[in-house]
């Protein structure tokens, strides 16, 4: 079974918009929601866990609703932590709640049907394994070949990450005023989510990480890495950039206006 958690508890401080950037709109739905909607309509996706703060979660599932999602996939949602592989736990934590993996019994309340019946279908499957994809809410260009491609060349691995090579020199600063060393950029690479892991594995390497060290993470492959995990690497998507900035915000937009207008036939 594979299970996706989708995380959405930043506060987007560095907009100064007044909103985490992950609920600005555009073009008619949240930041979010881009992401969300190829996440609920992929069919290896049996479910889909969100992250997001008690007052945000009802916006969701209205936006869900208003777009015409495949809201049954939704299992529910996690507390943020503090910090973003906190955050990652707590979900983690949740879904086994939920009867994942699927050695497991699900008794809990408000847990949706469809979800359980995904669980419940896939125990007798001829499946390899349980499998979670980790995914940021503020990359909404999550394309459905990126997420096959995750699950495809997890057989044989303990794990998927995205990349995409260095175009520039790169260097390395101990200081951060002098140059060190220069890096061979062939050896280099940019991570890119969404990261795809064996749960079970996944799961063990982030509860055997000390809470400050949980805390100093800023990628979700890093607890796989630390605890020796075989993770590969597959080539990333330009285009499933990360909005950090209002640069990348209006960019987006005008993405979405140049899709508006190809639908509609009114491109120049």
């Amino acid at each position: 079974m594979n299970i996706a958690v989708l995380l959405s508890g930043g506060i987007g401080l560095r907009m100064g918009l007044g909103i985490p950037k992950q609920y600005i709109r555009v073009w008619g739905k949240m930041l979010i929601t881009y992401s969300l909607e190829t996440l609920l309509a992929h069919p290896m996706i049996d479910a889909v866990q969100i992250v997001a703060e008690p007052q945000w979660q009802g916006t969701i599932l209205a936006d869900v609703r208003e777009n015409d999602l495949e809201r049954e996939k939704i299992c529910g949602f996690s507390s943020p932590g503090e910090g973003r592989q906190a955050s990652v736990l707590n979900a983690l934590k949740d879904i086994r709640l939920l009867g994942f993996p699927l050695d497991a019994a699900s008794t809990q309340d408000g847990v949706c049907g469809v979800c359980r019946r995904n669980i419940l279908r896939t125990r007798d499957a001829a499946f390899p394994g349980n499998a979670v994809l980790i995914h940021d809410a503020v990359r909404p260009n999550l394309a459905k070949e990126q997420i096959t491609g995750c699950f495809d060349a997890l057989r044989g691995h303990d794990g998927v990450m995205p990349v995409l090579p260095m175009k520039d020199t790169v260097y390395q600063s101990d200081g951060g005023e002098c140059i060190s060393k220069l890096l061979d950029r062939e050896k280099i690479f940019a991570g890119q989510a969404p990261e795809v892991f064996d749960f079970d594995k996944y799961y063990t390497a982030n509860m055997h990480l000390a809470s400050e060290k949980l805390l100093r993470i800023k990628g979700s492959a890093e607890p796989a890495v630390m605890a020796g995990m075989d993770i590969a690497m597959i080539p990333g998507d330009e285009n499933n950039y990360k909005i950090t900035t209002k640069v990348d915000l209006e960019r987006f937009r005008k993405q979405k206006e140049g899709d508006m207008q190809k639908a509609t036939g009114n491109s120049r």
